[in-house]
């Protein structure tokens, strides 16, 4: 869309905007902190060396990359300390909500794939997906009289239930992109425009036009997967 939308300026008008452009790639060297970052989501034991490989990585990149990159990018922690405070505060508060759901998850009617799909998406677009995930599956496998604070009780449903688990799974991560709240990048991206003070739509202007793309595609997934 934004090449078709390019192509529609005269071409001399095209070109006198474009003359000064060049590329050129810096801090090529972050692809290795990046790499450790990926390798480290995958390490389980000992505990906390994942997060602390993460942590490193970060300060790693940070103090290595050169300035003149950060100011060339704009660079600030403001958008990261405000997505930090509020996904805080989710997390925080979300632990009262999964011992209810344990308790009271007969009661809820979530008896199908297709229903656990689409009601832990709901949750994803306006709750981080993380969270949602764990929620819906605390509620799956109360259902089960199992507790998802027990590692056999996991491994159970997933070979037991799986077309459960891909539904919640799915759930959790597609309806994300569905507003700002839904992925924490969504959130960080907004808060790093407005910071350059490049105009962002409103959360609902947002919604509006995500769901006119998302929505129908969620449908198709329905039918092809959880009917």
């Amino acid at each position: 869309l934004d090449r078709r939308n390019f192509l529609r300026a005269p071409k001399a008008v095209r070109d006198r905007e474009t003359a000064h452009e060049t590329w050129q790639l810096a801090g090529v060297r972050n692809l290795v902190f990046l790499a450790v970052v990926l390798g480290a989501v995958f390490l389980r034991e000992p505990a906390g060396l994942s997060e602390t490989l993460m942590v490193f990585a970060a300060i790693g990149s940070y103090c290595t990359t050169p300035k003149a990159v950060h100011e060339a990018n704009d660079f600030s922690f403001a958008p990261l300390k405000e997505v930090a405070w509020l996904f805080a505060g989710l997390f925080a508060t979300m632990v009262p909500a999964l011992d209810w759901l344990e308790v009271h998850a007969a009661q809820l009617g979530l008896d199908s794939p297709m229903k656990f799909f689409w009601c832990t998406g709901a949750l994803s677009g306006v709750l981080d997906n993380a969270p949602t995930y764990l929620a819906f599956l605390s509620a799956a496998l109360g259902a089960q009289h199992l507790s998802v604070n027990a590692p056999d009780a996991v491994r159970v449903f997933a070979a037991t239930q799986p077309d459960t688990l891909a539904a919640l799974s799915l759930g959790a991560v597609f309806f994300g992109a569905m507003t700002y709240l839904g992925n924490g990048p969504n959130f960080m991206v907004k808060a790093i425009a407005e910071e350059n003070n490049v105009r962002m739509p409103g959360f609902f202007g947002y919604m509006a036009y995500s769901g006119g793309i998302l929505i129908p595609i969620f449908v198709i997934v329905t039918f092809v997967f959880f009917l």
